[in-house]
Order: structure tokens, then sequence, then C-alpha cells
């Protein structure tokens, strides 16, 4: 990870989101097409249970983006040249020899491997947010993910937090949790009724994920936070024909936590995003017709589906999802 021969290469569409610092539909620039021997079971996404959860899943991320060749190399030219003019900050070698002993990435992400997912977010957060951390972004879900799948177990978290600095190291442990609340609907629904009056927060507390350990942020903390997950989210969203896909759940909570940060002013990154218009019609995407049926699923339905999943996750891995705001 700390030279230009080491790091992943992203996709063409995390390159695009890095060069434009930009959430992108792109339509009209590729070919999206179902991978014929895709596995779920390979996926952060293999501990899913239900047989309509599964399918939903399986038929929004296991696809395939096929690249006109224009906007392709148009996209390969400004992310090289960016890498030119900003270089990447390095990684400390104990840090990656952390990593690479005592973690396991073994599983895939919706798009490439889970440390590709890793690192688009360290890069965009190195070159688009000049008060976070690159490093909170590589780390963020190795304390679990939202489907409890864990890179480390809970006996390595002294080793890991002496590699950091405990800012960074509190912005990891609750990055696993406040991901949770956000895909959970009763945080977002207590923001939007403050709406205007976010200034008045003073702390919120959670629990931990891995441990169950509780937890305490400010609110700077907080709104930090809120902006390494909506940085995150951009790692989920569809590639194109996004009028088609409004139900995907990362979506949902993305154009949700985007119009809330904008409306009270506590965007610090750069983050382009334009919603979607036109007509809710797949162009240049082959689907069946369990996948064609997937896209009509009311946005409503979508998302308390997704919010009873992460409570059966979090009740499975002995985590308390509640959490508690102090509003002053």
């Amino acid at each position: 990870m700390q030279s230009a021969q080491q790091r992943p290469d992203p996709s063409t569409q995390r390159k695009a989101a890095i060069v434009q610092a930009a959430a992108l539909d792109h339509s009209g620039s590729v070919h999206v097409a179902p991978i014929g021997d895709f596995d779920l079971d390979r996926t952060i996404f293999k501990t899913l249970e239900g047989g309509l959860s599964r399918f939903v899943t399986a038929s929004r991320v296991g696809k395939d983006a096929e690249w006109k060749a224009a906007p392709s190399q148009a996209i390969d030219a400004e992310y090289n040249e960016l890498l030119d003019r900003s270089p990447l900050p390095d990684l400390d070698a104990a840090l990656l020899a952390f990593l690479v002993d005592e973690c396991d990435f073994d599983v895939e992400h919706a798009d490439g491997s889970f440390l590709d997912h890793l690192y688009f977010c360290f890069e965009y957060c190195a070159q688009h947010y000049p008060d976070g951390s690159p490093l909170v972004m590589l780390l963020h879900s190795i304390l679990g993910t939202g489907t409890n799948t864990f890179a480390m177990t809970a006996d390595k978290m002294p080793a890991l937090q002496a590699l950091v600095s405990e800012p960074d190291w509190q912005q990891i442990c609750a990055f696993p949790s406040l991901l949770r609340l956000l895909y959970d609907t009763p945080l977002r629904d207590e923001l939007r009724e403050r709406a205007g009056r976010w200034d008045t927060l003073q702390s919120i507390t959670m629990h931990r994920v891995i441990d169950n350990e509780p937890l305490s942020l400010s609110a700077d903390q907080f709104f930090e936070g809120l902006n390494y997950q909506l940085m995150h989210l951009v790692d989920f969203l569809p590639v194109s024909n996004w009028a088609a896909h409004q139900n995907v759940p990362s979506f949902i909570v993305f154009r949700d936590l985007y119009a809330l940060m904008e409306q009270n002013g506590k965007r610090a990154f750069k983050l382009d995003y334009t919603p979607a218009s036109g007509p809710a019609k797949l162009v240049d995407e082959e689907a069946g017709l369990g996948a064609w049926l997937a896209t009509k699923i009311p946005v409503g339905v979508s998302q308390q589906m997704t919010a009873k999943s992460l409570r059966r996750f979090s009740e499975r891995a002995g985590h308390d999802i509640s959490y508690s705001i102090v509003w002053g």
C-alpha cells in the first residue's frame, strides 16, 4: 500500500469519484450486466439470511460494469495526473505489518476486494478531506461491518490502538456503530426533527459493535464521524441508472445524510452530488425478471427491510443498537 506498485488500482468508478470529488451517475458511459458466477457467500454480505434478502442483495451487487473506451481512458488520465500532483501519504510499516499478520481481509466487497474498498476510502479522504484522517477511513471497518464480519478479534484492539492516535482510535471504534445507527431509522429521524438546531447537540453515546462496550462522542467528534460515513457511502452507490435504483439501501442513506448535512452546514469534505432525474428505467443494463422486480420495491419498504436486518445482526453479535443524544 505504500507505493504505486503495492497499492490497489481502483476501479474506474472509484477513480472517477476521486478525481471529480463527486458521487456520479455514469449512465451512458457503462454497460452493466450480471456476474454469471457471482457468489454472495464470498462477500461481506455472506451472513445475510432469508431468501428474499439474499436474492435482492445479490441482484444489486453481483454486477459488472463494462466501460466505454473514451470515458474510461479519460478518467484514467485524470486519475494519474491527480496522483502526480498530490501523492498519497505513506503508511506506517508497523501498521501495515499488523494488517497483514493479525487481520483477515479474505472477503470480497461489492466491487473487488475488501481491501480495495478500504483503500478507496483512504484515497478519497487524503485528497478531499483536509481536516480528516485518511487512516480512519483505511481502518473504518476493522472492528466490524454491518453484516457481522470482523477483520480482527477484540483481544487485538490494544495492539491496534497503540499504532494510531487517540482521536483516530475514537473514530475507528465509533464507525461500525454509527454505520448501523444510520441504516436504522431512529437516528436519522431525530436528526431530521432537529434540523437547523444541530449546533445544540452536545454528545452522543452508543455501544461499540465488536464488544458492546459503551462509547461517547462529543458534538465535534460526531459530526466528523458523519463526514466519514457520507464519504464511505460514495463507494456503495449504483454505477448508473440512478432513477431506477432509488431503493438501494446505501443510496437511500446517502441521499438522506447528504441532505441533512447540507441543510445543517456540517459537510466538511469536497463532494459534488446532483440528484437523479428522468424516467426510472434501465439503460445499458441487463437484468433478469427478478432483478428488474427488485428495482420496484418501494423506498420505504427497502429501508425498513434493511433496518430490520441490521437489528437482527446486532442482536446476534450481542450489540446494543440503542443510542442517546444530549441536546442543549
